[in-house]
C-alpha cells in the first residue's frame, strides 16, 4: 500500500517497508544510486540518532570498503542533502541532514517514517488488546500491515540493510500473526484460513501460525482438517529439526482432541441501538492480510484497480477473477482490494465461498454474517427478504465487497449490491459469465521472471543468485503456478542444507512432482482435486483420458478419437472442461493441459486403472493418425509406395486436399504424432505395431532430426519388447525406423547397423516395399562409410526389389543413389547416365520430393559449374517442400559447384546460409559440408584466419563422424600451412 499523505503528515515523508521511497509535497523523489539510498536508509533506521563515519562505510561495504569510501560517502550525504532539503524562493527549510562531530543523522517528525507509523499502530493495537478492544486491535494491526508495500528495503545493498531486511521482515511476519491472532479474537476465522494457509507455506517451522490455523479450522468446523495440520507440523519438525512441537502447539492440539468448550466463536460484540431501529458498529474491514512479497501482474493489478476506483455509473460494478486452482487468484484480488480500500470508506467484506470444495457456502448463510457485520442484530428468515435488506443497507455506502472462491453465478447472484457506489470482486475457477454487465479478468500463470521474483521472495535473493539455472527449473517444473512456487520455495526455505539444485533434482521426476509439491495441509495434488470433484463424470473421463497423449496440444479430431464420440460432443466435453479451468483453449479447436493439470490426470488414469480403456483410446486415435500420415504421403509423394503396415485399420484418416495442406498438417502435429507413438510404446503387442507403423510413415515423409532421441528412445522401449515377443516384422520396422533416424541425425555407423538387422529379421526372397527400402538405405550409408563396391551391391539388390514389386518411383530414387555410388568408384560418365535417368523418371512422376532428391545427386556428380542449375532447382524444391535437413545439405553443395564457377561471393552466402540451418537442426555432417564450402570460400575472398577456422571445424566433424570427407579438407587444410595465402585462386 501507498505510504498516503494526511492532512496532519509532514511534507516529507519516507518509506522503508519496501522500496526504499521519499517524497516532498506529494512528489516523489529521486534518491539516487543503490549506495546513495542506503547511506539514506541507514540513518533513517538510526531514528534521528547519529551514525559516525566508519559506522556508515561499514554499514555500505563491510570488510571491504573500496579505496575513496569516506569522499564517495560525503559525496552521498552532499546529493542526499540537495534532494531532501530543497532552497525555496519562500523560506528555507530547516536543517535535516546535518553533520554531528564524525558522522552524520538524520532529523524527521516521526510520522515522516512508514516505519515509525508502523510501531506506533502495533503499540496502539497491543494496548487495545490489553483493554479488551478487541475490533480495535484488529482495525489498528490491520492498518499498521498495510503500510508493507512489498519487502522490506528492496534493493538496497550492503551487510546493514541485509540484516535490517531481515529484521524487518521478521517483524512483518510477527504482525501478521497478531493480526491473525486479532481477526480470531473477533470471530473472522472464515476469513483468516486462506492467509494463514499462505503463511504457513512460507513460514512453516512458525508454531503460532499452525496454532492459530488449527483454531480458525476448528471453528470453521474443520476438525480433521486442524488435526491434520498438527500431525503434518510434528513431522515435520521432527524431520527437520529433531524436535517436538513446543506447548502451545501441543495443547491446541489437546484442547481440540477434547472439545474445549473455550475455543468457540467469541460472543458478537456489543451494539448500540439507534432510532431507526438498527444497531451501530465499526466499518467492517474483513480483508486478509494482504501478501508481502506479492510478485507481477502489474497490468493486470493496474487494470482492476482503475475498474474498481471508477465505481461511480449508473451501475455496481462487479469484476470476476477466473483462473485455474492455484493460479493465485485470492492471493491477486486481496492485493488488489488492499491498494483501492480507501475508494471505499464505509468498508469492505469478505467471504469464502468454498466454492471449489463439496460443500459451497449457502448465499443465504453469507447473508447473514454480512448484516450481522453491517450492525443487523436479527436477521429475516428467507433469502429473497434477507437479499432485499443487505441491497438496502448499501444502497446509501460505497463498500467493497470481496467474494472468493465462487462456485458459479447462482451463488454469487444475491450477494451483489442493487446500486452504483459498491463494487465487487469477485473469484471462481470457471468464468462467471452469467453476471450481466461484469468484466472477466482471466489469471493465468506466471511469467517465468514473475515465477523467479517470487521464489526468490521467499527463499532468499542470495540462494537463487547462486544457482540461478537450478532456480529457473524449479520454477518450470512448478509450471509458473504461484501456489507450486510458493510450496516449493517454502519447502527449500524450510530445509537450510538442501541447495536449489537438490529441489530442482526431485522436481524433475514427472511421477513424484505432484507428491513434492507439498508442505503441511498445503498441496497442489489437492487444489487440483477440489476442480476435478466438480466434473461430471463425462467431463472427468474426458479430462483423464485426453492426458493419455502428452503432446503440447489436442486438436478437436485427436480429442473425438480419444473419447470416441464425433466431434461436436467432443468439443461439448472440452469446452466444459475449460469453463471449469481443466483445460486451456487458445484457438479455436486445439486444447492443451497445464502442466500439472496433466500430472494429475495421468495419476488418475493410474488410480482407476482401467487400462483396457485407456488402450482402446490410444488405438482409437492411431486409427486415425496413420491413415491420415499415408494421406499426406500420398499427395506430397504421389505413387511414390511406403512400408507395409502392420496393423489393420478402420478409419480412411483426414482428408488432406493438398500437398500445402498435408504439410501443414505434418508440421502441426508433428508434437501429436511423436506423443501417440509414445504413449502406445508402454501398450501391449497390438499397439507398438501400430506406433511402429505411424513412426516409420512419419520419417518416412518428413525426416526431422531434432525428432531423432526422443523417437529412438521410444523404439528402445518397443524393440525390446519385440524381441520378448520374437515378433520379427515389428523389429524389421524398428530397426528400418532406427537406421532413418540415425541417417539424419549423423550417426552413419549406428544406422548402418540397424538397417543390417533391419534386413536380418526379413525374409530375403520375399520382396516388399520394406526390403528394398532397407537395401537401399544401407546401400547409402555404405557409400558415406567409403565402401562404394559394397554399398552397389546393396542397391542393385534394392533395384532388382523395386522392379519385383512394381515401383518406379523407388526405383527412380534408387537409380539416382546408384549415381553417387558410381561418383566414387571413378565411373564419371556411368554416374552422369544414372542421374540423368533418375531425373527423367522423377519428372514423369509429379513427384516433387522425388524430383528434389534426383536433382541433387545430379549436381553432385556434376562437375562444377555444371552442376549449379541442377542444384539451384532442387534447393527450391526443398525450400517450397520444407524440408529444411535437405535444403542445408543443397545450399552446402551449391556452394561448392559456385565455387567452382568462380563465384566465391554468391559460394559464400550459400554455405553461410547452410551452416544456419545445420546448427538450428544440430545435423553434423550438414554442419561439415557448410563449414567445408565456406572455408574454401572465404579463402577465395581473401579472408585465411576465418576460412582456415572453417576448414578446421569441418575437419573435427568429419573425423568424428568417419566419414572419406575429412580426407580432402585436411589436405587442404595442410596446404594453407605450408603455402600462405597470398592472393584469391583464378576462376
Amino acid at each position: 500500500m501507498e505510504f498516503r499523505e494526511t492532512p496532519q503528515a509532514p511534507a516529507l515523508r519516507f518509506q522503508v517497508l519496501g522500496p526504499v521511497q521519499a517524497w516532498l509535497d506529494g512528489e516523489p523523489l529521486s534518491l539516487g544510486s543503490p549506495q546513495q539510498q542506503a547511506v539514506l536508509t541507514t540513518l533513517l533506521l538510526h531514528s534521528g540518532r547519529p551514525v559516525t563515519t566508519q559506522d556508515l562505510v561499514d554499514a555500505l561495504w563491510g570488510d571491504r570498503p573500496p579505496a575513496q569510501a569516506v569522499a564517495a560517502l560525503r559525496t552521498y550525504v552532499s546529493r542526499l542533502r540537495s534532494v531532501i532539503e530543497p532552497r525555496r524562493e519562500v523560506r528555507r527549510p530547516a536543517e535535516l541532514l546535518v553533520s554531528v562531530a564524525d558522522g552524520y543523522a538524520l532529523r524527521i517528525p516521526g510520522e515522516a517514517l512508514d516505519l515509525s507509523v508502523f510501531e506506533r499502530l502495533s503499540a496502539e493495537a497491543a494496548a487495545a488488546r490489553a483493554s479488551g478492544d478487541k475490533n480495535e486491535a484488529h482495525r489498528l494491526l490491520a492498518q499498521a500491515l498495510d503500510l508493507f508495500s512489498g519487502r522490506p528495503l528492496t534493493g538496497i545493498p550492503g551487510p546493514y540493510a541485509e540484516a535490517q531486511r531481515l529484521r524487518l521482515a521478521e517483524r512483518q511476519v510477527a504482525a501478521s500473526e497478531e493480526l491473525c491472532a486479532a481477526a480470531l479474537d473477533v470471530g473472522l476465522h472464515a476469513e483468516i484460513v486462506g492467509e494463514l494457509n499462505t503463511l504457513t507455506a512460507e513460514h512453516p517451522l512458525r508454531e503460532r501460525l499452525r496454532e492459530l490455523l488449527m483454531l480458525a479450522l476448528y471453528r470453521c468446523g474443520r476438525q480433521a482438517e486442524a488435526l491434520g495440520v498438527y500431525t503434518d507440523t510434528r513431522k515435520l519438525l521432527i524431520e527437520e529439526l529433531g524436535v517436538e512441537p513446543g506447548v502451545g502447539l501441543s495443547s491446541m492440539h489437546n484442547r481440540i482432541l477434547a472439545a474445549d468448550p473455550t475455543l468457540a466463536v467469541p460472543a458478537a460484540p456489543v451494539h448500540v441501538i439507534r432510532d431507526d431501529g438498527l444497531a451501530t458498529s465499526p466499518a467492517p474491514a474483513q480483508l486478509p492480510a494482504d501478501v508481502s512479497d506479492f510478485s507481477g501482474r502489474s497490468e493486470l493489478v493496474g487494470d482492476l484497480s482503475a475498474v474498481l476506483m471508477n465505481a461511480t455509473g449508473q451501475a455496481v460494478v462487479v469484476t470476476s477473477l477466473a483462473g485455474i486452482g492455484g493460479v493465485g487468484k485470492t492471493t491477486l484480488a486481496v492485493h488488489v482490494a488492499h491498494r483501492v480500500r480507501a475508494e471505499f470508506p464505509d468498508g469492505q467484506l469478505y467471504v469464502d465461498l468454498r466454492g471449489a470444495g463439496a460443500s459451497p457456502a449457502d448465499p443465504a448463510v453469507v447473508l447473514g454474517d454480512f448484516l450481522h457485520a453491517l450492525g443487523v442484530t436479527e436477521n429475516p428468515d428467507s433469502l429473497e427478504q434477507r437479499a432485499a435488506l443487505y441491497r438496502s443497507l448499501l444502497a446509501s455506502r460505497r463498500m467493497l465487497i470481496l467474494l472468493d472462491n465462487a462456485r458459479d453465478a447462482d451463488q454469487i447472484r444475491p450477494l451483489i449490491p442493487g446500486v452504483s457506489g459498491c463494487a465487487v470482486l469477485a473469484t471462481s475457477r470457471s468464468r462467471l459469465a452469467g453476471i450481466p454487465g461484469a468484466q472477466l479478468f482471466d489469471v493465468e500463470e506466471l511469467t517465468p521472471d514473475e515465477a523467479l521474483a517470487l521464489f526468490s521472495a521467499i527463499v532468499g535473493d542470495h540462494r537463487v543468485a547462486n544457482e540461478p539455472e537450478a532456480a529457473m527449473k524449479v520454477v518450470t517444473a512448478c509450471g509458473f503456478l504461484p501456489l507450486a512456487v510458493r510450496i516449493a520455495a517454502a519447502r527449500l526455505a524450510s530445509r537450510p542444507r538442501w541447495s536449489v539444485s537438490d529441489l530442482a533434482s526431485r522436481l524433475a521426476d514427472q511421477r513424484r512432482r505432484l507428491d513434492e509439491l507439498q508442505l503441511g495441509n498445503l498441496a497442489v495434488e489437492t487444489t487440483i482435486g477440489l476442480g476435478y470433484g466438480q466434473l461430471s463424470v463425462d467431463e472427468a473421463r474426458a479430462f483423464r483420458l485426453l492426458a493419455l497423449i502428452d503432446s503440447p496440444d489436442i486438436p478437436l479430431a485427436a480429442a473425438a478419437a480419444l473419447l470416441g464420440v464425433d466431434e461436436h460432443t467432443a468439443e461439448d466435453l472440452a469446452e466444459a472442461l475449460v469453463e471449469a479451468n481443466m483445460l486451456e483453449c487458445f484457438t479455436p479447436g486445439r486444447y492443451r493441459y497445464h502442466d500439472l493439470l496433466r500430472l494429475y490426470a495421468q495419476r488418475q488414469n493410474e488410480r482407476i486403472g482401467d487400462t483396457g480403456e485407456q488402450e482402446r483410446a490410444v488405438m482409437r486415435l492411431l486409427d486415425l493418425l496413420i491413415p491420415t500420415v499415408r494421406n499426406a504421403a500420398q499427395i506430397i509423394e504421389p505413387d511414390d509406395p511406403l512400408p507395409e503396415r502392420l496393423t489393420t485399420l478402420s478409419s480412411p484418416g483426414l482428408d488432406l486436399p493438398t500437398s500445402h495442406i498435408a504439410q501443414d498438417w505434418l508440421r502441426t502435429e508433428g508434437g501429436l504424432l511423436l506423443s501417440a507413438v509414445e504413449a502406445a510404446a508402454s501398450g501391449p503387442g497390438a499397439l507398438q505395431r501400430a506406433a511402429v507403423d505411424l513412426l516409420n510413415y512419419l520419417i518416412s515423409i518428413d525426416p526431422d532430426p531434432t525428432r531423432g532421441p526422443r523417437a529412438l528412445r521410444i523404439l528402445e522401449a518397443i524393440g525390446q519388447d519385440a524381441q520378448n515377443r520374437d515378433d520379427a516384422a515389428a523389429l524389421a520396422g524398428v530397426y528400418f525406423a532406427r537406421g532413418t533416424l540415425q541417417s539424419v541425425t549423423s550417426d552413419f555407423q549406428g544406422a548402418e547397423q540397424s538397417f543390417r538387422r533391419s534386413l536380418g529379421h526379413q525374409a530375403p526372397d520375399n520382396p516388399t516395399v520394406l526390403l528394398l527400402a532397407t537395401a537401399n538405405m544401407l546401400g547409402v550409408m555404405l557409400n558415406v562409410g567409403n565402401r562404394p563396391a559394397e554399398a552397389l551391391l546393396f542397391l542393385e539388390q534394392a533395384r532388382a526389389t523395386s522392379q519385383a514389386v512394381d515401383a518406379p518411383v523407388l526405383e527412380a530414387r534408387i537409380v539416382s543413389n546408384m549415381a553417387r555410388v558410381q561418383h566414387r568408384l571413378g565411373m564419371t560418365e556411368t554416374a552422369i547416365r544414372s542421374a540423368d535417368e533418375g531425373v527423367a523418371a522423377a519428372r514423369e512422376s509429379k513427384n516433387d520430393p522425388l524430383l528434389a532428391q534426383t536433382l541433387y545427386q545430379l549436381g553432385v556428380v556434376l562437375p562444377g559449374a555444371e552442376a549449379v542449375p541442377h542444384l539451384r532447382e532442387a534447393h527450391q524444391l526443398y525450400q517450397s517442400q520444407r524440408n529444411s535437413l535437405w535444403e542445408g545439405y543443397t545450399l552446402a553443395r551449391l556452394a561448392s559447384a559456385l565455387l567452382v564457377a568462380g563465384q566465391p561471393t554468391e559460394a559464400a552466402e550459400a554455405a553461410g546460409e547452410s551452416l544456419a540451418i545445420a546448427q538450428e537442426l544440430d545435423s553434423a555432417y550438414c554442419q561439415g559440408l557448410a563449414n567445408a564450402a565456406l572455408g574454401e570460400a572465404l579463402l577465395a575472398l581473401a579472408q585465411p584466419a576465418r576460412g582456415l577456422a572453417c576448414l578446421q571445424e569441418a575437419h573435427a566433424i568429419f573425423t568424428r563422424l568417419g566419414v572419406p570427407e575429412a580426407s580432402p579438407v585436411a589436405d587442404l587444410i595442410s596446404r594453407q600451412h605450408t603455402e600462405p595465402f597470398s592472393s584469391p585462386p583464378a576462376p
